[in-house]
């Protein structure tokens, strides 16, 4: 690693099933951003790691002995408050995303996802995005909505359903053609990489439109322009 690069991303991969824990092991290995530096193969074991290793992200299955992967996600912060932790699980089942969203999880992600795409969520995560399967992003605008609804509206938390329709709508119509592109890969789930290479443009122009995106809509995240964007049909 030279002087300018940055440190690799230190990994803890928390799974039960030990093949495929050492697989994806290996698999990040490959890749020298990332650096895998334990593994844990039940709730306990993974807390204990966190702790002793304090590491940047951890990679949490849902289906652990005797626990839901989501059901530790209070304990693992707790052991290792600045480690970003991503779900990579079987589960397509919406109520297991949402208390994995409510439990502060970073991302939720299935295990049929592909390598690199796996690295590109780490690395996004990282950088503070919230990455979700694209198979799931229908569920997650469900269970956003969901929330919202249920949430009333205060200072920190901004809903939908608390701006007025005629300010949603203005702001959609604000949108250029190409902010609408963007946002409907938003809805998609797509990353930033793949907007860029679906309308051949460079993925640094695609992170100013999202900018552009989530400031014209009046929204911290993808997640909330996301719902914005069913909501209007833009899917």
């Amino acid at each position: 690693m030279s002087p300018s690069e940055p440190p690799p991303i230190r990994i803890l991969v928390v799974d039960d099933h030990t093949l495929f824990r050492r697989g994806l092991m290996a698999l990040l290995a490959r890749d020298p951003r990332l650096s895998v530096i334990g593994d844990a193969g039940d709730a306990g074991q993974a807390q204990r790691k966190a702790q002793e290793l304090q590491p940047d992200l951890i990679l949490l299955d849902n289906h652990l002995p005797g626990v839901h992967g989501v059901d530790a996600l209070p304990a693992l912060h707790e052991a290792a408050p600045g480690a970003r932790i991503l779900m990579l699980t079987v589960s397509e089942d919406e109520n297991d995303l949402a208390a994995a969203l409510r439990g502060g999880a970073a991302g939720y992600l299935l295990k049929t996802i592909e390598g690199d795409d796996l690295t590109a969520a780490i690395l996004r995560a990282m950088q503070g995005d919230s990455v979700v399967a694209p198979e799931m992003m229908s569920k997650l605008v469900a269970a956003y909505r969901g929330a919202t609804t249920a949430v009333p509206a205060t200072a920190a938390t901004t809903t939908t359903a608390a701006v007025p329709a005629t300010t949603l709508n203005a702001s959609i119509a604000s949108l250029s053609p190409r902010e609408l592109d963007i946002l409907r890969g938003i809805v998609r789930g797509a990353s930033n990489k793949e907007i860029a290479r679906q309308h051949g443009i460079a993925e640094t122009t695609v992170k100013i439109h999202v900018q552009h995106v989530l400031r014209k809509l009046d929204v911290s995240s993808r997640v909330h322009a996301a719902v914005i964007a069913t909501e209007h049909g833009l899917l």
